[in-house]
């Protein structure tokens, strides 16, 4: 057993108010940690609790998976009383091109032998697909010039190609590749598109806040929600720097201070409480039928 402990309680396990996290992003964050490569089937009632351990009300919660059904990232059925989910296709599409992301963030020197360049006319009446294009592209790491222009500092046809079609926006999408003149001074520009200093705080922030689970040469040992706990609030916190560090080369703009640590410390702390986290997702996804067999 565990020689100590850390008490997440006093970690405070739930965003405080106006911290601006959503419970679909959160359900999103722990499909992709625990379901996505499983093909599990979970409970919904498993889910509603997990959201509660965050902070979430049940009813905050049972609103957030019937918009992902809504959405198109779950599927719901039925099993007597109790209902379930499993990731549809397009869940399974868009949490591939997550993990694509964040698991290659900082892990390769940055390059920029072509930039692409997306502007739209999407139309009012598909405002929804106008702002669900806008979430996609951030996260393949876009920046936004004015509304309708986006930029990124890498070659991004085929996902982007993807991503239209997808939506199906494609008829009001133009999309160029291309690199900028070398005789001008394109780091100057592209600094107001990505402030990297905003960027390193917020790396440091990260570091600062889960550094002190990954001390030592094995941190402070958890039980197994305190790991669920403090994995899924890494995991979700991370998300965001692929959406927000275009990983521009040296010489266009300097690297963001404490990259490397906050990509070396997610890395650690999603290894080293996959085990305990795991368990601890595995028994609130029991529905109460399997408990009482199990007992």
């Amino acid at each position: 057993m565990y020689v100590f402990r850390v008490s997440v309680e006093a970690s405070q396990p739930s965003w405080p108010r106006g911290s601006g996290v959503q419970p679909q992003d959160l359900v999103i964050t722990i499909l992709g940690s625990y379901v996505h490569h499983q093909r599990r089937t979970v409970w919904s009632g498993g889910l509603v609790t997990l959201l509660g351990d965050f902070g979430f009300s049940p009813g905050a919660a049972r609103i957030a998976l019937i918009r992902l059904v809504n959405r198109g990232f779950l599927e719901r059925t039925r099993k007597g009383r109790l209902a379930f989910y499993t990731l549809s296709a397009r869940g399974r599409k868009l949490l591939d091109e997550g993990d694509q992301r964040i698991f290659s963030l900082g892990k390769a020197p940055p390059t920029t032998d072509c930039w692409t360049i997306l502007w739209h006319a999407i139309p009012e009446d598909l405002r929804l697909e106008r702002g669900r294009l806008a979430r996609r592209l951030r996260f393949l790491g876009f920046g936004t010039l004015q509304d309708g222009t986006w930029i990124s500092p890498h070659d991004r046809e085929r996902e982007v190609v993807e991503v239209v079609d997808d939506l199906g926006v494609a008829q009001f999408t133009g999309v160029l590749i291309g690199r900028p003149a070398l005789a001008l001074d394109f780091g100057k520009f592209v600094s107001r598109v990505w402030p990297m200093e905003e960027l390193s705080e917020r790396y440091r922030s990260y570091v600062e806040e889960f550094g002190r689970y990954a001390s030592g040469k094995r941190g402070p040992r958890l039980d197994d929600r305190e790991a669920f706990l403090v994995r899924t609030r890494a995991v979700h916190t991370f998300r965001n720097f692929p959406a927000e560090d275009p990983e521009l080369p040296d010489d266009l703009m300097s690297e963001p201070g404490f990259r490397a640590e906050a990509v070396q410390l997610f890395t650690t702390l999603y290894e080293r409480l996959a085990e305990p986290s795991e368990r601890y997702f595995s028994a609130v996804m029991e529905p109460p039928a399997s408990r009482a067999t199990a007992a």
